[in-house]
């Protein structure tokens, strides 16, 4: 569980970097309050940036514990990410260094999709 002070201190989280920190030096036991950690990211990252890499972070250590909030955390990128800095290395960490060869079966993901035809918007 955040002790409150720590909680207080992640509201005031400018940019996501404050709670991406807290989730890697905290993994081993934070799982019971990702659903706020992972909103609390999603709210105060505007760019994409530490989102992405909180999702990239989380499916590295446990990509089917941290299935939903992985899930969460690449919509939120596919929204916040306009000038597609991100998305390129999201696709990749996520769906492998292939996943070019493997649309056609990655697309029946939607978060795979929607990444798919953000960078490439004439092919499918």
């Amino acid at each position: 569980m955040i002790e409150e002070s720590a909680k207080k201190r992640l509201e005031k989280d400018s940019n996501g970097l404050l709670t991406y920190e807290y989730i890697a030096n905290n993994i081993d036991s934070c799982f019971e309050d990702m659903d706020w950690l992972v909103a609390n990211m999603i709210a105060v990252d505007l760019s994409g940036q530490f989102v992405a890499s909180a999702a990239r972070y989380l499916y590295a250590i446990d990509a089917d514990g941290y299935k939903e909030f992985i899930s969460q955390l690449i919509a939120a990128v596919i929204e916040k990410d306009r000038e597609h800095r991100y998305l390129p290395d999201l696709i990749q960490g996520i769906w492998g260094d292939d996943y070019a060869q493997h649309v056609e079966e990655l697309s029946t993901d939607d978060n795979f999709r929607r990444i798919y035809k953000r960078l490439y918007p004439s092919g499918m």
